[in-house]
């Protein structure tokens, strides 16, 4: 049981570096769109109705920006730090949209580490292809190591 807890794992406090960086990349679907929308409850046509989208800023259908920000968690929930971190905070800037089909690349790079209060502060971006779709920084506390011999 042990041996499968460890696989399961995400990095503690000593483990985690200034400079680390994890990636989670993601193709987003007209289903991934539609169950958001169930999910969420934004049901904006700008994300469901080809004809309402069309005549807007975007000229088409996006995804929900917090469809994108989503795949966030999937770097900080099972890269870096991984399994067992808390999110704290997140920021987010929407710079460009994302349409069914576009590939989204999540990144998380290690800013900052204090050990003291465990606690682990990342750039997060979102991009597609060269443009960067989204940015910000996230906030996340990570496990106490447990104890090598509890019984002494």
């Amino acid at each position: 049981m042990t041996a499968m807890l460890d696989e399961l794992r995400g990095a503690y406090i000593d483990e985690v570096s200034i400079g680390q960086t994890a990636i989670f990349t993601k193709t987003v679907t007209e289903t991934d769109i539609i169950l958001f929308a169930g999910i969420s409850g934004d049901t904006n046509p700008v994300h469901l109705d080809q004809e309402y989208a069309a005549g807007t800023r975007f000229k088409g259908r996006i995804a929900h920006g917090m469809l994108s920000a989503s795949l966030l968690s999937g770097v900080l929930g099972t890269k870096l730090p991984g399994p067992g971190c808390i999110y704290i905070s997140q920021t987010l800037n929407f710079r460009a949209p994302v349409r069914p089909g576009d590939t989204v690349v999540a990144r998380a790079t290690v800013l900052s580490v204090d050990a003291t209060r465990r606690l682990v502060v990342l750039e997060t971006l979102c991009s597609v292809g060269d443009t960067l779709v989204l940015d910000g920084e996230a906030t996340v506390q990570l496990p106490k190591r447990p104890r090598e011999n509890p019984a002494a």
